[in-house]
């Protein structure tokens, strides 16, 4: 297996799609901020947070869009009572934050290989 194709597994190739659309992005954004106070969300709040950006949804599409980012390991749900109650997954977090580290740090060999061939003459 080619180094490459190691750079990416399923759930980080799902995390970066779920996070391609501009309503999941709010999402995300919405649970960051309320992550900082401790808060979590529902899905009454996600979904009132989402039109006041100006985004028509209703609730059933917002719940749609939870789960598509609860696939990608970005955000978790629990039941609280007879409601659920949204966060940010730190755990899917944290992956996606290393494999983009990770590229980070291919990408800065592969230019400083560059460099040095560039440099040298080679």
């Amino acid at each position: 297996m080619s180094e490459e194709s190691e750079l990416l597994s399923g759930s980080e190739a799902e995390a970066f799609a779920a996070l391609g659309d501009w309503t999941r992005m709010l999402l995300v954004v919405r649970l960051a901020s309320a992550g900082q106070n401790g808060e979590l969300c529902s899905i009454e709040e996600l979904s009132v947070f989402v039109r006041q950006q100006g985004v028509k949804l209703t609730r059933q599409a917002v719940t749609k869009h939870l789960h598509k980012l609860e696939r990608g390991r970005l955000v978790r749900g629990e039941r609280h009572g007879r409601e659920r109650l949204y966060e940010l997954d730190p755990a899917g977090i944290g992956e996606m934050r290393a494999y983009l580290q990770m590229v980070s740090a291919h990408w800065e060999r592969a230019l400083g290989r560059l460099k040095d061939f560039v440099e040298g003459g080679e």
